[in-house]
């Protein structure tokens, strides 16, 4: 057996076949070995884990708003990715909106690239915006790099990124079908919630009443009814309705070729929790009951959702409105990067889920999803991104004691469990004094 740069010896470490004791030897940044934890391997470096700590993959985070250049103010590549390594993130895929410019042709790529660059302490990779007039256009974005394209169904509020229609809907899918490339779809009908009045106010109630569920299910159903007469690859993004993952579960048995996710938020949080004004919980589509919660977790146990991801989406305090407290003026969206893997773990621990579970939503179907065959897993030829979790030691979350930019977040005060004491990004461990993050590509793209 050759000599590797580094030995990892853990009790529990979070393998392609399970949990196990075990040994990683890693090379030039990769896993060359897993091992029985005895296994007599030559190494320039042994590192023994602590017995109370399970070595998961590093997990990929695919809905990422850094929001950099142009608004990093509000979050940016270096606080946003210290975020994303102190919460176990090794690889995030930042979306097109919320910077500026925003991404939608190739120079506003490079200018994403160029602020990404040697300020990232994690992975990086990126989602381009679909808007009506840059379909001819999508395939020039996929050979620059992009992994993947995201669009809108209703307004964004953003004149330079503006949704698209039904028609214009297909006409991206098959644009995007000659390079399998997927289209991620923010899936609120427009016309649905032009019908509702938005009531201004400190009420949540009212601010729910405003976003049924009914107005995610329609635009899902038009995604799917798309999806169908093109065969192209779709993908809904931040599912809150459990109607709409049923709908997403039946089109899959049908063979269609869409996929979906959900958000930390929506699985831990419930409307009952949110206080009159509380505008850190503001998020589009919003936190629902406890009864759909209870059936996300079903939809995720099922498959029909096949992972959770952060949605996380700062602003500058001044944004959320936190002074009056008025849901129908406050930006919305919620910060959970560092916090989402103890979030997830504390909810799914207590409904009888495993570590095993939480990796698989939240590391390997990732970034299988996004085509990175080289995350997401501790299995040989595979990064050796390594998250090290305390999963039974418990914290308090302070905001100001988050990487975020922002010290706003709805968990403030919760007791979790689960302490991330390291995470290493190829074979070494981040420790924010020198930026090692790369820029990713799909695999046979030349960066």
């Amino acid at each position: 057996m050759e000599t590797v740069d580094t030995v990892v010896r853990a009790d529990r470490v979070m393998t392609s076949e399970g949990e196990r004791a075990a040994c990683i030897g890693i090379v030039n940044g990769r896993i060359r070995y897993v091992e029985d934890i005895e296994t007599a391997i030559p190494a320039w470096e042994e590192v023994r884990v602590e017995p109370d700590v399970v070595v998961l993959p590093g997990l990929v985070d695919t809905h990422v708003h850094l929001q950099d250049p142009g608004q990093s103010d509000w979050e940016g590549f270096d606080s946003g990715t210290r975020a994303a390594a102190a919460g176990g993130v090794t690889t995030v895929v930042d979306m097109p909106l919320d910077s500026l410019p925003v991404t939608v042709d190739v120079p506003s790529l490079e200018i994403k690239r160029k602020a990404a660059s040697g300020r990232s302490h994690v992975d990086v990779g990126f989602w381009a915006g679909v808007t009506p007039s840059n379909i001819p256009r999508l395939g020039e974005l996929h050979r620059a790099g992009v992994l993947g394209f995201k669009c809108f169904l209703a307004n964004t509020g953003l004149p330079e990124f503006p949704p698209v229609s039904v028609d214009e809907l297909k006409a991206a899918l098959v644009e995007l079908k000659s390079f399998d490339g997927v289209l991620a779809v923010h899936a609120e009908d427009a016309d649905e919630m032009a019908a509702i009045p938005l009531v201004p106010g400190r009420s949540y109630h009212d601010f729910l009443a405003a976003h049924p569920p009914h107005i995610e299910d329609v635009a899902v159903t038009a995604v799917i009814d798309a999806t169908r007469a093109t065969g192209g690859r779709s993908h809904i993004v931040h599912v809150s309705s459990a109607q709409a993952a049923d709908l997403i579960h039946a089109a899959r048995a049908e063979g269609l070729s869409i996929s979906a996710e959900t958000c930390p938020h929506y699985l831990t949080l419930t409307s009952a929790e949110v206080p009159d004004g509380d505008t850190s919980f503001k998020v589009c589509p919003p936190i629902r009951d406890g009864a759909n919660a209870d059936r996300l977790w079903a939809a995720l146990r099922g498959g029909s959702l096949g992972m959770i991801v952060s949605d996380h989406s700062p602003c500058a305090v001044e944004h959320k409105a936190l002074d009056h407290g008025d849901f129908s003026a406050a930006f919305g969206g919620i910060s959970s990067l560092q916090i989402g893997l103890p979030a997830v773990w504390t909810e799914a621990r207590r409904r009888g889920h495993s570590l095993a579970d939480v990796a698989n939503w939240m590391a390997r179907r990732p970034a299988e999803f996004i085509g990175l065959p080289h995350k997401g897993a501790i299995s040989p030829g595979y990064d050796a991104d390594l998250c090290f979790l305390a999963p039974d030691e418990k914290f308090t979350v302070e905001p100001a004691a988050l990487h975020h930019r922002q010290p706003i977040i709805p968990y403030a005060g919760r007791e979790l469990h689960g302490v991330v004491r390291q995470t290493w990004l190829r074979g070494r461990r981040i420790d924010f004094s020198s930026p090692r993050g790369q820029l990713l590509a799909p695999p046979g793209i030349a960066r």
